[in-house]
């Protein structure tokens, strides 16, 4: 526990020297850091060129470096703005930090007297999207599996509950989830990590991958929509990022009520939220955690394949 205590009190002062810094320097620490982690100490690097090569075969190693550069300089910025945030914008001026596209069909189910299901990944900056949500009084739900680190989890969390935003263990979690949308609650979901052997396997850029199957039981259970959402850092015209400057894209509603032809069950669910977010990262592949092993396990590896289809 004082081991604990200790690495809470370096990422408080951490903190604190990142929010006593400008923006403009907490963009250059994130570039430089970039830099170590691509160039010096090149961590996951092998991970990073397999992802890289399954999802963009016809990138040049040079394109990929490119990619996974921009993406750590991604994340850094991300932990610089999760320490400003909460100074920064504020309900009478997020207009100054977010833009919405396409955001008339998720207010539409929000207004609804029915339980919403917002799909992402981690794509652009996902805690702002649940931020946002909270400073417009829209409070939802999310699952996290609880950091190791008390104290550390305990910090994280409050920053997530500030506005609205409350997070529900991992553990055990089904029983809440079933009650937040009896409830006719919204649930906000990360769904692109790999499911292990219970998921089913749906097409991610282009090959198989285990991908959860529970958002669209839920769905089609509960009759709750599922809106594909993502909050997209800002770059310049010369492609550098803006810090603290978001667009929220809405990018498509799947309604159990009334479904197209070709979603028939379960699978077809998870198929094609797993689609649509992959639309979006192709386009802005340098903001997606490239990180994780997305494609750990093959069809072999997953039982999920051999259950009742429509189950």
């Amino acid at each position: 526990m004082v081991f604990n205590f200790l690495v809470y009190i370096l990422v408080r002062v951490i903190f604190c020297i990142l929010q006593s810094i400008s923006l403009e320097s907490g963009c250059v620490v994130a570039r430089e850091l970039a830099k170590f982690f691509t160039f010096v100490i090149p961590i996951r690097r092998r991970l990073l060129n397999e992802n890289l090569q399954i999802a963009f075969p016809e990138l040049s190693s040079e394109e990929r470096q490119k990619i996974i550069l921009k993406m750590w300089e991604h994340l850094f910025l991300m932990g610089i703005e999760v320490s400003l945030v909460g100074r920064k914008i504020r309900d009478l001026n997020w207009r100054r930090h977010i833009r919405f596209f396409g955001v008339n069909p998720l207010m539409s189910v929000l207004n609804q007297e029915r339980p919403v299901i917002i799909v992402t990944g981690h794509f652009g900056n996902f805690e702002i999207g649940g931020f946002t949500l909270g400073v417009l009084t829209y409070p939802s739900h999310t699952v996290a599996r609880p950091l190791d680190n008390p104290y550390l989890n305990a910090y994280i969390k409050k920053f997530r509950e500030s506005t609205g935003q409350f997070i529900i263990p991992k553990n055990g979690a089904s029983d809440d989830i079933i009650k937040i949308l009896h409830q006719n609650g919204l649930m906000a979901l990360l769904v692109d990590q790999s499911a292990g052997q219970k998921g089913y396997m749906v097409d991610f850029f282009g090959k198989p991958a285990s991908t959860f199957k529970a958002i669209g039981l839920l769905a089609l259970k509960y009759n709750a929509p599922i809106v594909i959402c993502y909050s997209l850092r800002r770059q310049n015209e010369e492609g550098d990022f803006e810090p603290l400057k978001f667009d929220i894209y809405v990018t498509s509603v799947l309604d159990p009520s009334n479904l197209p032809p070709y979603i028939k069950n379960v699978k077809d669910v998870t198929q094609w939220f797993t689609k649509k977010l992959e639309d979006g990262i192709r386009k802005n592949p340098e903001q997606y955690w490239w990180i994780h092993r997305r494609w750990k396990y093959t069809d072999r590896h997953v039982n999920g394949e051999t259950q009742d289809r429509n189950s």
